[in-house]
């Protein structure tokens, strides 16, 4: 049960409040002032407090950097009054997560409450993760970014790790699915144990039954000795079924049955032997119109996905690109290199359609043909005039309202969507940027 505290000198709100999320199942700490209110932070762990901004005593921003002092990991919804937007975005400055009008909207309360409460679990399995990725596999640290959909990835991974349920990993070519996959593996119970990679796409047919589950010796021509397959090699580990969808429908029926049975038959053999092997599988296709076209198996699809993971294109994780290069130069650079803002810029802006992989490639290229210490935009070898997303009109008008689209856009993912914080950054009010969202009809998927 979660704990949030109640700061308000007015009996009445406290108590209205208080009722109110004790009825969703939250325990409730009250305190009447702010200096009550650190008193309870320093007592005990509460992880989100309610801050009503106008108090006798200390003022909501006096009291809100005193807690942050005291554990900055604390989350602050400030309790303004209505309609004053500068309050607002000052208390954001300050580190306030969100705020709330007087007179407040439950339903708003509770929504912002469930949200926040969730970013902090969130943050709290990234932090945990960062702290042990020295004892993974250094590459590891690539899915340690700052933007909200890798970390939620990344505490997804986490909690699903510690299961043996199959996992199916979805995103574009380049995204990390493999890397994703490993990283599952390394956090499950499973890690001092062999994980093994296949490529679906990449083996020929007639070989792929033999592959995945051996042979006995003279099963068919070629066949000198016994040979253990894939699963049998895996055996208390886990194995990554990349390309997923490439997998022949004959070999798809005897997949299910691994899945069902836990058990494997090699090619020629006539005894199953049993396996304990964790499945995770990875596509960059659509398997729903796959098995719409015949093309992949209903039922194999259903045991394979129980649970699915999705993981974002570079396009939509923008800010975790500086970390990466830095990571990337640090990893092909033979000697100190640094990188110009205008060349950092230059990546930014360029949508990477083949994603961090593309990413990578770049870097490399760059840091070996680099002459000085310092690598310059002229040095990097992409077009980004090209792959920009253009969703505007002929007409200038339309133009225009493109642009304006695509910047409020940015400025909503920048800041995790907190329209406050967007409006903030555009140099608008927070009532303008509601009302271009709704002309633009922008909503957070």
């Amino acid at each position: 049960m979660s704990k949030i505290l109640l700061v308000d000198d007015e009996a009445v709100q406290r108590q209205m409040l208080r009722g109110f999320l004790e009825d969703q199942g939250y325990e409730v700490l009250e305190a009447e002032n702010g200096q009550e209110a650190i008193s309870t932070i320093e007592r005990e762990y509460v992880p989100l407090v309610l801050l009503d901004h106008r108090m006798p005593d200390m003022n909501g921003d006096e009291v809100l950097e005193r807690l942050r002092e005291i554990n900055p990991m604390v989350k602050v919804i400030m309790i303004t009054a209505y309609g004053a937007v500068e309050t607002a975005v000052k208390v954001m400055k300050l580190g306030a997560v969100d705020f709330l009008e007087k007179p407040v909207d439950l339903q708003e309360l509770l929504s912002k409450v469930e949200k926040h409460l969730e970013n902090l679990e969130i943050e709290g399995d990234v932090q945990e993760i960062k702290e042990g990725i020295d004892e993974l596999d250094e590459g590891l640290g690539l899915y340690i970014g700052e933007s909200p959909k890798v970390k939620e990835a990344i505490s997804v991974a986490k909690r699903v790790a510690a299961t043996s349920w199959p996992v199916l990993l979805y995103g574009e070519t380049g995204t990390g699915k493999e890397l994703m996959a490993r990283l599952i593996h390394e956090l499950s119970p499973r890690r001092d144990k062999p994980f093994i990679t296949v490529n679906c796409a990449a083996i020929p047919e007639s070989l792929f039954e033999s592959e995945l589950f051996g042979h006995v010796k003279g099963a068919f021509t070629g066949a000198h000795k016994d040979k253990k397959g894939m699963f049998a090699i895996a055996e208390g580990g886990s194995i990554f079924l990349d390309e997923i969808g490439e997998m022949p429908l004959q070999l798809q029926a005897k997949l299910l049955r691994v899945l069902q049975e836990k058990t494997i038959t090699p090619v020629g053999g006539t005894k199953p032997l049993e396996v304990d092997v964790r499945i995770i599988s990875a596509t960059n296709r659509n398997l729903k119109d796959m098995i719409k076209q015949g093309t992949f198996r209903e039922d194999l699809y259903y045991r394979l996905n129980v649970f699915e993971l999705e993981l974002p294109p570079l396009r939509e994780r923008k800010e975790d690109i500086p970390e990466l290069v830095k990571y990337f130069i640090k990893k092909y650079s033979p000697k100190p290199i640094k990188i110009s803002d205008e060349a950092m810029d230059k990546l930014v802006k360029y949508r990477w359609p083949g994603n961090v992989r593309e990413l990578e490639h770049t870097i490399q290229r760059v840091v070996t043909l680099a002459r000085g210490n310092t690598i310059k935009a002229s040095d990097i070898d992409i077009d980004t005039s090209h792959h920009q997303e253009d969703d505007s009109t002929g007409d200038l008008q339309g133009k225009i309202e493109a642009l304006e689209k695509r910047e409020i856009l940015k400025a909503l993912q920048n800041n995790n969507w907190v329209q406050t914080k967007a409006a903030d950054e555009l140099g608008i009010s927070e009532r303008v940027l509601r009302y271009k969202m709704k002309k633009y009809q922008i909503k957070r998927k």
